[in-house]
């Protein structure tokens, strides 16, 4: 009897420590599956210093230089703009290659410049998203200025508006268009993500033609609700494909901080963040110190949490390095802060950490982070002090 005795208490004790190291297990497991990301943003802007008018070998070597900074600093993700105006950094069958990517001798570089980026990326263990401008085609609102085999040189479904040369929300053909050349670049390449820019729709005229054919053709919804629901329909449909996919690489968009500018653009955000048939993440761009008199950071950085409803759906809150050491108009009365603070990044960031629906950062943008020609003092200060929160 006690032999038996013996025996049940050892196994109680052995069964005592492995239910606990079996908890323990899982909250590390759990504590590892969640990675802050922490992104920055690749504009076409910084293609037009690093890589455009290079030679192979220099751009290469400024892809490699570029990458192997992001990782000095910690950060994890990178957001790259593949296609910036109708155009694609890569061999595409719908859209013509990007001038931002020709060579010294205004040629097309002999290797693929984004599966080069995104293998380098992976290298370092560094995240690539594709950033994608789904409707801009242009900043001039010239066609005279197009090229040749731009898209709206071929179709009539674009439109110049006062913010450039669009192409028709309204119009399936675009919607086709944007869908299946997100779908190509998913097939093609080993992304990460896609996120979709702020930029939907320019104005209230551009689809005028294709909503008076909606009607014709039997639709009911008014102007408004059809607006909303075109921008709708394409994040749900990029969402559908991508997934259809590729179920690994992740959706989102980067939508203005405000959230009443959202609906100037008729991008329906608060229906959107209700479910993640959407969009798996949002990162809106809260542009705004901590002393904006109009959108105070922590205050927007609520309002936007507030409105996230499916638990699936991450916030990533898009930080504006580029404003450090700089007057901030729009602030108001904080019009100062950038300049009279140096760790509003970092603070920022902290505050961030609190929200539960909270998974990381992006940083506008790669220039301010490394290119001494767009630095100020400022810059230098806020990197540093940023640094002692991201080991």
């Amino acid at each position: 009897m006690k032999y038996w005795t013996m025996v049940v208490g050892i196994l109680f004790v052995i069964s005592f420590f492995f239910i606990f190291d079996s908890e323990d297990s899982i909250i590390a497991k759990e504590k590892n599956k969640f990675s802050e990301t922490r992104a920055v943003y690749f504009s076409y802007i910084e293609f037009e210093n690093y890589i455009k008018g290079k030679s192979e070998d220099n751009q290469k070597k400024n892809i490699r230089e570029i990458l192997d900074n992001i990782k000095s600093l910690n950060l994890n993700r990178i957001i790259v703009h593949i296609r910036p105006f109708g155009d694609s950094i890569y061999e595409s069958s719908y859209y013509p290659l990007s001038s931002y990517i020709l060579t010294d001798k205004n040629k097309a570089p002999n290797y693929d410049v984004l599966e080069y980026f995104i293998d380098e990326a992976h290298k370092r263990g560094i995240k690539f998203d594709a950033w994608v401008n789904p409707y801009r085609i242009s900043n001039s609102n010239d066609f005279n200025l197009l090229p040749a085999d731009n898209l709206c040189k071929k179709n009539n479904f674009c439109s110049a508006t006062s913010k450039g040369i669009y192409l028709d929300p309204g119009n399936k053909e675009v919607n086709d268009l944007i869908v299946g050349g997100i779908e190509e670049i998913v097939k093609k390449y080993h992304i990460d993500g896609v996120t979709f820019d702020d930029y939907f729709y320019p104005d209230t005229k551009i689809d005028l033609d294709s909503y008076d054919l909606y009607i014709k053709n039997g639709g009911k919804d008014d102007l408004e609700t059809y607006r909303l629901n075109n921008v709708k329909s394409l994040i749900k449909n990029t969402n559908k494909v991508i997934k259809k996919t590729n179920k690994d690489v992740l959706f989102g968009i980067a939508p203005e901080g405000n959230i009443d500018n959202c609906y100037n653009s008729f991008l329906d955000i608060k229906e959107i963040l209700k479910s993640h048939e959407y969009l798996d993440y949002v990162m809106p761009q809260i542009y705004f110190g901590f002393e904006n008199e109009t959108r105070p950071f922590t205050n927007t950085l609520k309002e936007w949490s507030s409105l996230i409803k499916d638990k699936e759906i991450k916030l990533l809150p898009a930080l504006a390095i580029y404003k450090s050491g700089k007057s901030d108009t729009y602030a108001l009365s904080g019009k100062e802060e950038w300049i009279n603070k140096t760790d509003i990044i970092k603070r920022q960031i902290l505050v961030s950490r609190t929200d539960s629906k909270y998974q990381g950062f992006s940083l506008f943008s790669y220039n301010y982070l490394f290119n001494k020609d767009y630095q100020t003092s400022n810059t230098l200060k806020e990197l540093s002090n940023m640094k002692t929160i991201l080991e």
